[in-house]
């Protein structure tokens, strides 16, 4: 049953990464990759528990910290970017 959950969280986890490189605008892009990070966390605690290895959560705990902060640090980037540019939305870039 682990073992489904396993390879149900990779499925999900590819369709994020086509919804990244394939979204619509950029907003899309960025929310399809914090929706990867936020797997790849579910993933490593699953795998922690399949291996009975309880010190990944702890790994996972610490990636889901830096998606946390890589997506907040890019969506103020591309604010700001915006800002100077003029543009709105970040849609059809």
């Amino acid at each position: 049953m682990i073992f489904a959950v396993m390879v149900a969280l990779l499925v999900t986890m590819v369709l994020a990464l086509l919804r990244a490189f394939l979204g619509p605008g950029l907003y899309n892009r960025i929310l399809a990759i914090n929706n990867f990070g936020t797997k790849t966390v579910l993933f490593i605690a699953v795998a922690g528990f399949l291996f009975g290895r309880p010190e990944f959560l702890d790994i996972g705990i610490l990636y889901a910290l830096v998606n946390f902060v890589a997506t907040v640090a890019v969506l103020r980037l591309t604010h700001y970017k915006e800002l100077l540019s003029g543009s709105k939305g970040g849609e059809g870039q």
